[in-house]
């Protein structure tokens, strides 16, 4: 594999060539920029797999939804359709794209929309509401941000820095020091001192940008369908189904709970058929009637298909939600502040 990714090394020069381009005519003003004057932050990574943008999103949304008028805008991967589209708690992910839909079934009071254009989606969003926030919007240089928020999960800053093919960057490494600050996210619970030296000498960021550690809480299990709530603990055996960018972290947290009898792993945002289900279902009855399915909250929502169901109604199949949590600042500003300080310049906005 890895000389395979070593053959892929001049396409990876050619990639980074096509960037320093288009950074260095969006930076000359070649290109057209659009700002607006609300505030809008942008989530983003420069790593292809899952860095924890829906969890960063869903944390920026419990701490300001309550005081403020909050949209979230994606582009909504996945989705069969085009264009600007609000969503529904009735939505269906082939429609709107998985992780919109999870952020309106879970934030049902704000407003969450599509649009592959950010800057057409603001434009219309921008009336009636107070602040913005778009996830996988960091390279989505015709947008002038309010506030960019980069994330890299702690696993990742230990490799290469190559672009792709070659290497795992979608973006140059060197994008990192034009954020306004760094979440490294998934990192161990337990953070040390020493683990935090490492992961700041691998990062290398310019001292003025602030860096933050997080980790991922997991809930209770939920059931897919009924939307009945079981406690985790040490269950087992489990049959893991899930279609994400990175299923490690997930697969890891499982093992720790007990016994995993058979892993089906999927593309990310990959759409179930009925013929998957069947597969699943036929594998759990040959498992026997201990076995709990387990799933992302992220697959979850594509498995709410109406044409899958009824034919997951009767199975034992969970769905575990997540949270970020950010591990306790020995100095300086939590992240709290600094969104409050950066954002919320308005302090009559936040009323507590």
């Amino acid at each position: 594999m890895k000389q395979l990714r070593l053959l892929l090394l001049p396409f990876s020069f050619i990639y980074g060539a096509i960037l320093l381009i288009r950074h260095f005519l969006y930076n000359r003003g070649v290109f057209k920029v659009s700002s607006f004057d609300k505030p809008v932050i942008v989530i983003g990574n420069l790593v292809v797999g899952g860095a924890g943008k829906s969890p960063m999103t869903e944390y920026l949304v419990r701490m300001l939804s309550p005081h403020l008028r909050l949209v979230t805008l994606s582009r909504g991967y996945g989705r069969k359709t085009k264009g600007f589209l609000e969503v529904q708690t009735d939505s269906d992910a082939e429609t709107v794209g998985d992780e919109p839909l999870q952020f309106k079934k879970k934030f049902p009071h704000i407003t969450v929309a599509d649009c592959e254009s950010r800057v057409d989606g603001l434009k219309l969003l921008m009336a009636g509401h107070d602040v913005f926030i778009l996830d996988d919007a960091y390279q989505h240089r015709a947008l002038k941000a309010g506030l960019t928020i980069l994330l890299f999960d702690f696993n990742s800053l230990r490799g290469n820095k190559l672009l792709i093919p070659a290497g795992n960057y979608r973006d140059l490494y060197a994008r990192r020091n034009f954020a306004d600050m760094v979440v490294i996210t998934k990192s161990p619970t337990d953070l040390n001192s020493s683990d935090r030296k490492v992961a700041m000498r691998e990062l290398n960021v310019k001292e003025d940008i602030p860096v933050f550690f997080s980790f991922i809480k997991y809930g209770d299990l939920i059931h897919v369908i009924h939307d009945t709530v079981v406690a985790l603990d040490k269950k087992g055996p489990f049959l893991i189904v899930t279609g994400i960018a990175n299923p490690t972290p997930f697969i890891e947290y499982l093992a720790s709970k007990g016994e995993i009898l058979k892993s089906f792993i999927y593309p990310d945002h990959y759409q179930f058929s009925a013929e998957d289900v069947a597969k699943i279902k036929k594998h759990y009855v040959s498992l026997g009637s201990e076995v709990i399915i387990v799933t992302t909250e992220k697959d979850a929502m594509r498995l709410k298909d109406p044409n899958l169901t009824p034919l997951l109604t009767d199975l034992p199949i969970y769905y575990i939600p997540i949270e970020m949590v950010f591990h306790q600042e020995t100095l300086g500003e939590n992240f709290d502040d600094v969104i409050k300080k950066k954002i919320l310049k308005r302090d009559y906005l936040l009323k507590e």
